[in-house]
């Protein structure tokens, strides 16, 4: 075979692949070698064929990273036990800023947990307690679990708890898909090492062990990455997002997606991924006359009445995500708790000195691999210890009522990616496509630390489309 090298100043298409250079390779043209910016600096990659993914029903191209210290990395999965994570040399409750420097019990979002085992070790005696605690313990009782055809019950649960987990949204070769992406990735954020011995860096502002696919990336999103813009539009989740939005007329804002790794021994703060000011504009009030809520009036303001309006907030949510699950919940892989109730809450969430116990152990365990966690995201939420083997990654994709998004949305989407998609997931992806031949600035980086975000970012703003 041929060795053919390229100067790649445009990033590949689908965040690590390029159909033109995959079709080189195909034709006996390949390995290719190329530079591209990664983790702040040029490396020296090679583009090979990888795997072949069946919902795509192509083999997809991927990146073999030189002199990154990869070996530990290539057997990784994010389902069944894995050799990554249990990092004994990073200490409990501490994160990086965004140039990478250590912090312990930094306020805010990293806030600690301060009732954390005292060592990130497997066999730690403080460990096996909280191991045998989450398996007598964690849970929602009575967890109510839908099936995609339940779309009335999934939609009055959903409405009720602020959640509402749905089984089986995703067919075998989809959920092989997904995985496949979602270790992909994975591996690209763990490859950079961390400081003093660590064996990764950690998240900018998050605990040990812990990241987020969106904000790894340089450019928040992974919409340029054809796995992740594959979920966007399923026969097993368009009827219920139609139902929960009181139409087909909602937008796609973002994709990304949650995981943490065995080790992560801390509870994440529990939070609310954003503030709803709870006005009602006119686009509020018509999703709300959809969804057959009756506009009454006070008859001596002639305002909505107080009623109206809690049902109004209780049952348009400014943004809806869907958490794909790539691995059975268990009791002790990390399960995602989530708070009945909370969506409509003008209350800020505890504190983890504050948070009750109830509230650590309101987990979804039992929820099983393909299955989907719809999110009113202003429901509080938070992640829980894994402490046990298994990467528990939740990929997901983010859709916005149309009266909370519009034209001005981050143009993450490459349009030659959009132009794959169904005609309704273009529809919902009409605010966030690029123009032709232009790549969204930051797409494909992955990177722990939010200064070599950035920086990938602005290097990417000055590159020509070709």
């Amino acid at each position: 075979m041929s060795h053919r090298t390229v100067d790649s100043a445009l990033p590949p298409l689908s965040g690590h692949r390029d159909l033109s250079k995959i079709q080189l390779i195909r034709e006996g043209i390949g390995p290719i070698t190329e530079k591209v910016w990664f983790c702040g600096h040029w490396v020296q990659t090679q583009l090979t064929e990888l795997q072949y993914c069946p919902y795509e029903g192509r083999h997809v191209g991927g990146r073999c990273m030189t002199g990154l210290g990869m070996s530990e990395l290539e057997t990784m999965n994010v389902y069944g036990e894995t050799g990554v994570g249990w990092d004994e040399k990073s200490l409990p409750n501490e994160t990086v800023d965004e140039e990478g420097s250590y912090f312990v019990n930094r306020p805010g979002f990293a806030a600690g947990d301060p009732r954390s085992p005292r060592r990130r070790s497997y066999d730690d005696p403080g460990v096996l307690k909280l191991r045998r605690y989450l398996r007598e313990h964690t849970g929602i009782k009575g967890l109510e679990i839908c099936s995609p055809d339940e779309i009335d019950r999934a939609r009055r649960i959903f409405f009720r708890d602020g959640f509402v987990v749905v089984r089986d949204l995703l067919d075998a070769a989809q959920l092989e898909c997904f995985r496949e992406g979602c270790a992909r990735v994975l591996k690209e954020i763990l490859s950079v090492p961390g400081k003093d011995g660590r064996k990764y860096m950690t998240e900018t502002n998050r605990l040990p062990h812990r990241y987020s696919y969106g904000t790894s990336s340089a450019s928040r999103q992974l919409l340029h990455d054809s796995v992740w813009a594959s979920m966007i539009d399923l026969s097993t989740t368009t009827p219920l997002l139609k139902a929960i939005f009181g139409s087909s007329d909602y937008l796609v804002g973002g994709a990304g997606g949650d995981l943490c790794l065995p080790g992560a021994i801390e509870y994440q703060r529990l939070h609310s991924d954003l503030a709803d000011s709870l006005k009602l504009n006119d686009g509020r009030l018509a999703q709300a006359q959809a969804l057959g809520i009756e506009l009454r009036k006070d008859e001596e303001t002639g305002e909505l009445d107080l009623p109206t309006r809690r049902l109004i907030a209780e049952r348009t949510p400014p943004v809806v995500t869907i958490n794909f699950l790539m691995s059975d919940l268990t009791w002790e892989n990390g399960p995602i708790r989530q708070i009945p109730g909370t969506h409509a809450s003008q209350q800020s969430p505890p504190t983890p000195q504050e948070e009750p116990e109830w509230m650590r152990l309101s987990t979804l365990v039992g929820a099983s691999a393909g299955a989907g966690v719809f999110r009113d995201n202003r429901a509080w939420h938070g992640a829980t210890p894994n402490v046990g083997r298994e990467v528990r990654a939740l990929p997901n994709v983010e859709y916005l009522a149309p009266w909370s998004g519009g034209p001005g949305m981050a143009r993450t989407m490459p349009y030659e990616i959009w132009e794959t998609l169904s005609p309704h997931a273009q529809h919902l992806c009409r605010h966030v496509k690029a123009e032709p031949g232009v790549w969204p600035a930051g797409a494909g980086v992955m990177h722990p630390l939010a200064a070599s975000r950035a920086r990938a970012k602005d290097s990417y703003t000055s590159f020509e489309p070709r």
